[in-house]
């Protein structure tokens, strides 16, 4: 009998600890509801606004593709989340500026409350939070500019960078890898790299070496396209100050080799003038003895 008395105490306890809960939280529901209106929408402004800045409200067609998305796909469950993007995106340009004014008009709405809740975000700052949130904005625009630029590389065909030895062998044995998840078949990867023997790792290392000169050579060949097609611009700062140290060069020769004819001509000039004068000389001489022996 004694357990039984203990279970049922454990159960009246229970019983009374889930009334008191129950009852505080009734009582904190009639607390929030008394408060004026004004307060809740303070405390909701300083909770959202505590992580960052308020978002940026979507535009229209946003809106129209966020209310679309899910319709659509209910309609069209087989279809990919691209064409899905594409098929709305269609639908939108068909639409009429009437169909579209209610989700432009709420954009506009949502535009000027962005505004007031940033104006009001910006308020609360300090300035050493301003300050980073300058930094963080110029690596952001930064890392978009990079993004941006690898794209137009790659679609101006730029060759890809030479792998490592460890990613050679990753490559080959990514598939065969234990674990079931990336992470798990990496630190397998970099256990067995770390269990290789010298003479293993140097067939990755000398298929590193060729494919650097992969690289190197055709690397080359694409920079002289682009410099053929006239887009300098993407070209290595290195690659670039070299063929311009290149071309210098060659105008000093060329100017070095149009100098010497000149030079030598300049001689040649020189020297007949001199021979002139000095053949005057001696005739004047030649006279002045002549005359002299005459008078004599």
């Amino acid at each position: 009998m004694a357990p039984f008395s203990v279970m049922t105490a454990g159960v009246s306890l229970l019983a009374k600890s889930f009334s008191v809960f129950c009852s505080s939280t009734t009582t904190l529901a009639r607390c929030t509801s008394v408060l004026p209106a004004p307060f809740l929408s303070t405390v909701r402004c300083l909770t959202s606004q505590a992580s960052g800045p308020p978002k940026r409200p979507l535009n229209g067609y946003m809106r129209y593709l966020q209310q679309q998305k899910p319709i659509v796909t209910r309609q069209h469950p087989e279809i990919k989340s691209v064409e899905i993007v594409k098929k709305i995106a269609q639908q939108w340009r068909t639409m009429t500026p009437e169909q579209k004014r209610p989700f432009e008009e709420e954009s506009v709405r949502a535009r000027e409350k962005f505004k007031v809740e940033l104006e009001r975000y910006q308020a609360q700052l300090t300035p050493a939070q301003i300050q980073q949130q300058a930094l963080e904005k110029r690596q952001r625009m930064a890392k978009r500019k990079a993004i941006r630029k690898k794209r137009e590389l790659n679609s101006l065909g730029k060759p890809k960078r030479p792998r490592s030895p460890f990613n050679i062998f990753m490559s080959e044995h990514f598939e065969e890898a234990r674990g079931a998840t990336m992470p798990a078949k990496m630190k397998s990867l970099m256990d067995d790299w770390r269990n290789l023997f010298s003479h293993q790792r140097q067939v990755y290392t000398q298929l590193a070496e060729d494919d650097k000169i992969r690289y190197k050579n055709e690397m080359k060949s694409w920079e002289d396209h682009m410099v053929e097609i006239g887009r300098d611009d993407v070209i290595r700062e290195q690659t670039l100050s070299a063929k311009k140290s290149r071309a210098a060069k060659k105008k000093t020769t060329a100017k070095k080799a149009t100098k010497k004819p000149k030079a030598k001509a300049e001689k040649k000039a020189t020297a007949k003038g001199t021979s002139k004068t000095a053949g005057g000389k001696t005739k004047t001489s030649s006279t002045k003895t002549t005359r002299s022996t005459k008078k004599a």
